[in-house]
């Protein structure tokens, strides 16, 4: 077996290449898993331009598809050729943080505590978007993929639909609810899959991407909202007999996609905010109803671990969630360069791109 392998590599400032890099080893908590997908994330992004900062040299991502190449003497119930999805997080599942059931803030019983919870994969950890790459505390992460599932089918589940309809889970979005669902990037658009598999009567997409807008309708949207032809603000209350909706999700990470949100959601209402934000965020006094409106303000990091992941691909086999409509656009690793500004720009109306290794 060859002791290299091909990995997109973080060098500066919109500088992430193909690079020739040690292929990883496997302890005896670990997994080595063949990747056969991997995609690109809006925290990828992030990095990319360096708005969120990784070190340099650091293999990145965090979505991966794959076969089990090697297996730690720990990891019992996988074997070698086991078709398999990691999630993003990747709970050790013994640490405090896990004990207590908030296995996104895992601070693994190796780790320091920090601020990042347990996404490790791509940044305190290499990550995914390589010919090959190490899962850690395995026993906990890898998800056997049922039979019949494609790559693009599942892909998703290991972060955009398991951040999504955490937005809708974690602002405890009830039967009849109606929710407000601002930008529908990939997340967004998981997020108002969320609200729809979640009980929401009505849900409203904000977007200004007629593509997005579309593929919006298709994910449970019932009414869809171009910021750029109407005030969303007004579409919501008007709505909403004026009360604002009971749930608002910030799917952005910008100051004003959170301002619209306090402003759009009711009084005693929720906001969920999924956004990964790239520059401070203020909380305006007035839209915050001075802080005597009750209004929840709630934020997540994507759940996971393995019995997510299953979760998420049963929703999948049983058509519950339809997430491979979400790719627009193919490339191989070797063409990560060209996808990577593609995606980030928002060119060509791209959605997610599928990278595959082969």
């Amino acid at each position: 077996m060859p002791d290299t392998m091909r990995a997109a590599v973080f060098r500066g400032k919109e500088d992430i290449h193909i690079e020739e890099v040690a292929k990883p080893k496997c302890g005896p908590t670990d997994a080595v898993v063949r990747v056969t997908t991997t995609t690109i994330c809006g925290t990828d992004s992030h990095i990319w331009r360096e708005e969120y900062p990784v070190e340099n040299g650091r293999v990145v991502g965090h979505e991966p598809v794959g076969v089990i190449e090697e297996l730690g003497e720990a990891v019992m119930g996988y074997e070698v050729g086991d078709r398999v999805v990691v999630g993003a997080i990747t709970p050790c599942g013994a640490c405090y943080f896990c004990q207590h059931g908030d296995f996104s803030q895992c601070a693994g019983y190796e780790d320091q505590w920090g601020i990042i919870g347990g996404w490790r994969l791509g940044n305190s950890m290499d990550g995914v978007q390589a010919d090959y790459f190490r899962v850690p505390y395995a026993q906990a992460n890898l998800a056997k993929i049922p039979d019949g599932l494609s790559d693009e089918e599942v892909i998703f589940v290991t972060d955009i639909a398991s951040t999504g309809i955490s937005a809708a889970e974690t602002a405890n979005v009830r039967i009849g609810d109606s929710v407000v669902v601002f930008a529908q990037g990939p997340i967004g658009l998981s997020a108002t899959a969320g609200a729809r598999l979640m009980g929401a009567a009505l849900i409203i997409a904000v977007d200004s991407n007629p593509t997005r807008l579309e593929m919006a309708k298709k994910m449970g949207a019932d009414v869809v909202v171009n910021f750029k032809e109407e005030d969303p603000v007004a579409k919501v209350k008007a709505l909403t007999d004026g009360r604002g909706a009971d749930v608002a999700i910030e799917a952005l990470g910008i100051q004003e996609t959170f301002e619209n949100c306090l402003k759009a959601v009711r009084p005693a209402g929720v906001v969920s905010s999924l956004g990964v934000y790239g520059d401070k965020v203020t909380m305006p006094v007035e839209e915050f109803v001075y802080g005597i409106g009750d209004i929840d303000i709630r934020t997540t990091l994507c759940p996971g671990g393995k019995e997510r992941m299953r979760a998420l691909m049963s929703m999948v086999q049983n058509g519950r969630l339809n997430l491979g409509q979400l790719v627009t656009h193919h490339f191989k690793l070797d063409q990560i360069e060209d996808a990577y500004p593609l995606f980030s720009n928002q060119e060509d109306g791209v959605l997610k791109v599928a990278i595959t290794t082969g």
